[in-house]
């Protein structure tokens, strides 16, 4: 049974049943619908208690009936039912109250809450906005200021939160349902929502600018600002049709279907049915190999995530230049108020030094970052397989490097896996999985559960050079590269791609990286008998320049400023490898370059190196900055071959 009917005396309390998450799908509501009009006909009912079962109050709608027309009775319809009742009707509660679970709140009399409950209108997030009555309720119970962060800026309010704006009647001490019984049994003064008076354009021409920054790009935010500023304007009524109009226009668009597509794909990929019953091995202190940007992050990831930290380097300088990096990232998001100065003390104060390796033996979980070297990769874990306790894991953070090479010949190949981290990796939230033959199920359940932990996205990869996100950004530098040397200016191909919704272009992406790494990489290939052709890269670093590191690359810098400007010099140092002329419109750019990170794509799954073209979106949008509006490039190919 979906939803459930318990009589206490006079009150009735439905119960929501639809693990996981209690979406108001068809069913429910349904349900829900036939029990109020049954409870409103029966005589002996003075109040109804709404609630959920499970972890919380009802997780929002259900998404998965977004691609179908709507069936009814429609949530609306529902809504406003429940608000119109004669009796009064108290949601109880717990957990979370979001989407749709808030907006079903909105509509009872009455809310209470236990203490810990998060209530939020996160349909921006799937480019959409509420649907069904958020923008107009939320505004007239608890005043502009409050409910647009909520409605439109993806603000989520904890109980207290609530209860200080007065989207709360009280916060309750459990049992959850008896507390709500005994308020129904006693209910204070009904307040009514009041309509909103319009603040003035000032008030919304700022709100626009301050959503529009923080949009990038996304249609759903201005819309739900929109919305309310209708419903100010012209009403409940009107403001109610406006945003269900809205909210189906918005439905059926590219972007609400790519957003939806993530966000299965995330569900997806964060539980893998392969992994269900295994539990994870306890993991409290990290210790990180190596410190220097890479390192440094990692390090700083984990203490964001509660963990002690051991950073580890080869001699003092080094540990103290590690150490001084990691404080820099903690006080740099307390300046930006992310976090108090307190605060990050207190995640310094958990991360402590060790020179060599001996100091990590009692670590649960030991992370490797040191410089791409096989050689240097395995001195390391030669040493750790001796020094760590044999039920310690052992992972390394290779970008490249075949991860069997790294741990051949180690003790306990069973607890070694490849964690692939995306610089700056407190930031970046993509962490590529790669267990190896021989890695235990328990082993590849902890770096799911860390990643859980990490509030990253993880993905799992079989072994090829470079996993999934590597070997296509190969592809699509080399598809790059082969335009540019057709005549397309780089500069076009950036501002291509960065009108489809990339921050950079990928030869600003190459200056901001350094040109010299993959320079490295290639002489480094070279003088191992490989016949690799000179590239304009390879020109523009014998030349002096390595990108922003050094004041040039495609681009030129001015000192202290990260603006590329274009570059006379760097035409000319790679024109002898570039024909002239051979310019191509940005779609058709753009088009190239996502066919190329597909095609790739295609034969990454054909391999089995990912187990989902879902999984290749993901690692796209989370790691490579591929813009989520999109989709990603398996999702964006697809769209364009359906009829």
């Amino acid at each position: 049974m979906t939803v459930t009917l318990h009589r206490h005396g006079p009150i009735a309390v439905l119960t929501i049943d639809n693990p996981p998450v209690n979406a108001l799908k068809t069913v429910v509501r349904a349900r829900l619908l036939a029990l109020f009009q049954e409870l409103a006909a029966d005589e002996a009912v003075t109040a109804i208690v709404l609630r959920g079962e499970g972890k919380l109050f009802v997780g929002g709608a259900d998404i998965a009936e977004f691609d179908r027309p709507p069936e009814a009775p429609t949530l609306p319809d529902l809504i406003a039912a429940i608000e119109s009742s004669a009796k009064p009707w108290i949601a109880a509660i717990h957990g979370q109250a979001l989407g749709g679970g808030l907006e079903l709140a909105l509509a009872c009399h009455y809310r209470v809450a236990l203490a810990g409950a998060t209530l939020g209108l996160p349909e921006v997030n799937l480019g959409l906005i509420p649907g069904a009555g958020g923008t107009q309720r939320l505004p007239r119970l608890i005043g502009l200021e409050a409910a647009l962060p909520v409605i439109a800026e993806r603000a989520m309010l904890g109980s207290a939160s609530a209860a200080a704006v007065g989207l709360l009647d009280q916060i309750v001490e459990g049992p959850l349902t008896e507390s709500a019984v005994a308020f129904a049994t006693a209910l204070p003064p009904r307040r009514s929502p009041s309509p909103q008076p319009d603040p003035g354009p000032a008030f919304w021409e700022s709100a626009a600018a301050r959503i529009t920054k923080a949009s990038k790009g996304e249609s759903a935010p201005l819309a739900a600002l929109q919305a309310v500023r209708h419903g100010v304007a012209n009403g409940l009524a009107e403001g109610l049709r406006h945003e269900r109009q809205t909210f189906l226009a918005l439905r059926a668009t590219e972007e609400a279907a790519a957003l939806r597509h993530l966000f299965f794909a995330e569900r997806a990929a964060a539980r893998p049915a392969v992994l269900r019953g295994i539990d994870p091995c306890p993991v409290a202190t990290v210790g990180v190999v190596g410190g220097g940007t890479m390192g440094s992050g990692i390090a700083a990831a984990f203490r964001n995530a509660g963990f002690a930290v051991i950073l580890s380097e080869r001699d003092a300088p080094a540990l103290e230049r590690g150490l001084a990096t990691v404080k820099s990232i903690f006080d740099a998001a307390a300046r930006r108020g992310g976090t108090t100065e307190a605060m990050a003390a207190e995640r310094m104060a958990g991360v402590t030094g060790a020179v060599g390796l001996n100091g990590l033996a009692a670590c649960d979980l030991v992370v490797e970052a040191v410089f791409e070297d096989l050689a240097i990769k395995r001195a390391v874990f030669a040493d750790l397989g001796r020094l760590c306790r044999a039920d310690a894991i052992l992972a390394t953070n290779t970008s490249y490097t075949d991860p069997r090479q790294i741990f051949d010949g180690i003790s306990g190949p069973d607890r070694c896996i490849g964690l692939h981290f995306f610089s700056p990796a407190q930031v970046m939230k993509l962490l590529e999985i790669i267990p190896l033959p021989d890695t235990e199920p328990t082993v590849l359940a902890s770096a799911f559960d860390l990643a859980r932990r990490l509030g990253k996205v993880p993905v799992q990869s079989g072994i090829c050079e470079g996993f999934i996100g590597n070997r296509i950004l190969k592809r699509s530098r080399a598809e790059a590269e082969a335009m540019l040397l057709a005549g397309v200016p780089h500069a076009d191909i950036d501002a291509a791609m960065r009108g489809f919704g990339y921050a950079m272009g990928p030869f600003e992406m190459q200056d901001m990286a350094g040109l010299d790494i993959s320079f490295m990489n290639r002489e480094a290939a070279r003088a191992r008998g490989e016949a690799l052709p000179e590239t304009p890269g390879d020109l523009l670093v014998r030349a002096g320049r390595k990108g922003q590191k050094s004041g040039g690359g495609w681009y030129d810098y001015a000192p202290g400023d990260r603006t590329p400007r274009p570059s006379a010099d760097a035409v000319q140092i790679i024109a002898p490898l570039v024909r002239s002329g051979g310019g191509l419109p940005p779609a058709q750019i753009v088009d190239r370059l996502i066919g190329a990170m597909a095609a790739e794509g295609r034969v990454i799954l054909a391999e089995g190196i990912a187990a989902a073209a879902s999984d290749i979106d993901l690692v796209q949008v989370h790691g490579y900055g591929f813009p989520r509006i999109k989709g990603g490039p398996m999702f964006q190919t697809d769209r364009k071959a359906k009829p």
